[in-house]
């Protein structure tokens, strides 16, 4: 009987440690995340601004892509226009 009893004492030592670690573990990230929040506050307005560039590039090429894409295109429908031309006056004369 005095075996379980000891090894219930252990346990309880145990849990007591590991919650003390816990506990311990969870202050240590609050006082890092304390100390560390002036320099993420004062890395936001760079992140904004390296966010917003990103998004001008982005944009950028997006319209350049849509512009070349309809300069093809009209440069097609130009060259299809000319082949086909006579073919439509003479389906129209006849």
């Amino acid at each position: 009987m005095f075996e379980l009893l000891a090894l219930f004492a252990v346990l309880a030592v145990g849990a007591i440690g590991f919650g003390v670690l816990v506990a311990v573990l969870s202050l240590v990230k609050f006082t890092f995340k304390l100390v560390l929040l002036p320099v993420k506050l004062l890395l936001l307005p760079v992140l904004a601004i390296v966010v917003i560039a990103k998004l001008g590039v982005l944009l950028a090429v997006g319209f350049a892509l849509v512009v070349a894409f309809v300069a093809v295109v009209i440069a097609i429908a130009v060259v299809v226009g000319l082949i086909a031309a006579p073919f439509a006056l003479f389906a129209w004369l006849t």
